[in-house]
């Protein structure tokens, strides 16, 4: 997993200082190389340097040095308030109470609660608004987090924050136990998806099913219609099947009936052109005329 940019830039900058603790074999180099190393730009991580054994050295030196090394310690891991709660700690220049108070800030982060302007102002002992959001831009530019000045709510709405905070000596049982808490609340959240889940699955394949039967109903109906549109159409054909036949027997009957009759006139007519024939053989046409003129 790739470290983060600016905390890799961070330990960049503190090497120089662990390798410069080797030759700082006195108290007083050795307060020294604390002072630089706070003030200095870019370095935001100190754990490493408070390893070292000229430095670890100043915790068994005579007060006058070994607050530098309690505020070596507050720059690791502690915050504005615990410097002041301390009156008795080196005092600080410009640059390291604007770097302890933006290593503050990444602290306070960890919880939106703090991030309220009136409460900000008051943890970091900052005279005006107009302080406080300098200090909040200057740090989102320097990289150690991604945040919004919202001045409506007057809160700073932070997104994202760099690991740049040392571990305080102790702390891991902490930590554990809230990583701990973290995953229960995890697997309780994965469980909870896996039940809408399957509860989505579940009303999906019932609407499936009954979808599948509307969609057979559908298809019986259109079936049942179709078989009566087919009988429907059979019973009519006979229908009309029917009429026809009665219309061909009908025609015959009516042409012979017109046909006999036909022939009957055709033989009166016959009859009648024979009997004419026989008047005129017994006297009648022109000779018989002729017979009874000269006779």
């Amino acid at each position: 997993m790739a470290m983060d940019p600016t905390q890799q830039k961070a330990l960049n900058a503190l090497e120089s200082f662990i390798l410069l603790s080797k030759s700082a074999t006195s108290p007083r180099s050795a307060a020294d190389l604390v002072n630089q190393a706070t003030s200095a730009p870019n370095t935001y991580v100190f754990a490493e340097l408070l390893r070292t054994p000229n430095i670890s050295a100043l915790k068994t030196a005579s007060p006058e040095y070994t607050q530098f090394y309690t505020l070596l310690e507050i720059f690791a891991w502690g915050t504005w308030a615990d410097y002041s709660a301390h009156p008795n700690l080196p005092p600080l220049s410009d640059l390291q109470s604007h770097k302890l108070r933006q290593l503050t800030l990444l602290s306070l982060s960890a919880s939106p609660s703090n991030l309220t302007y009136p409460h900000l102002l008051t943890t970091l002992s900052l005279p005006t608004v107009r302080a406080l959001e300098d200090l909040v831009i200057s740090t989102i530019y320097s990289g150690l987090l991604t945040a919004k000045l919202n001045t409506q709510t007057q809160r700073v709405d932070v997104s994202s924050v760099s690991p740049l905070r040392d571990l305080r000596p102790g702390s891991i049982p902490a930590l554990n136990s809230a990583l701990g808490a973290w995953e229960v609340r995890c697997i309780a959240v994965l469980d909870d998806l896996e039940n809408q889940i399957k509860e989505i699955k579940q009303k999906a394949l019932e609407r499936r099913k009954r979808e599948l039967r509307d969609d057979g109903a559908v298809e019986k109906l259109v079936q049942e219609a179709k078989m009566g549109a087919m009988r429907f159409q059979d019973d009519r054909g006979k229908v009309l099947g029917g009429k026809r036949g009665a219309g061909e027997v009908a025609g015959p009957m009516i042409g012979a009936s017109g046909n006999d009759e036909m022939d009957l006139d055709d033989g009166e007519m016959g009859m009648g052109m024979s009997r004419g024939a026989k008047r005129g053989g017994s006297g009648g046409g022109i000779k018989g005329t002729a017979k009874r003129f000269m006779g």
